[in-house]
């Protein structure tokens, strides 16, 4: 007999590794409007955003239950392997939103077709993108 996941309480944290706690927890409240939830002894703080659990935090290590891992900041933005996707109502309306707070787009929102998107990145570089489904 196959166990299922246990899904009922199960919440989703996205972590991102930043190199300055102090300047993304100002991007993500500032910028994005992120409730901030708590820090912890300024190298991690929690933020939640749009129902789901942000976890800031800075490079580290090994540990004893994550032998062999170190966690660091992206080393060049344009090397992606992680993104976050807000899917908003208007994409050209959250663009100028974020954008007069202090967000640098890569570009203005594009229409594809199916969909309206653009890309920004935070201070370390992550990539964030606004996609508005048509």
């Amino acid at each position: 007999m196959t166990r299922e996941f246990p899904v009922d309480g199960v919440e989703v944290t996205q972590l991102l590794v930043v190199s300055d706690i102090q300047r993304s927890k100002k991007f993500y409240g500032d910028v994005l409007g992120a409730e901030f939830y708590r820090e912890y002894g300024g190298t991690s703080c929690v933020f939640k955003l749009q129902g789901s659990w942000l976890l800031l935090v800075t490079g580290g290590g090994p540990t004893d239950d994550k032998p062999g891992v170190t966690f660091v900041p992206p080393e060049h933005p344009d090397h992606v392997s992680h993104q976050l996707t807000l899917r908003v109502p208007d994409c050209n309306a959250a663009y100028d939103v974020l954008k007069e707070r202090g967000a640098k787009f890569l570009t203005p929102p594009k229409d594809g077709g199916y969909e309206i998107r653009c890309f920004f990145r935070d201070p370390d570089g992550h990539l964030l993108e606004l996609s508005e489904v048509k």
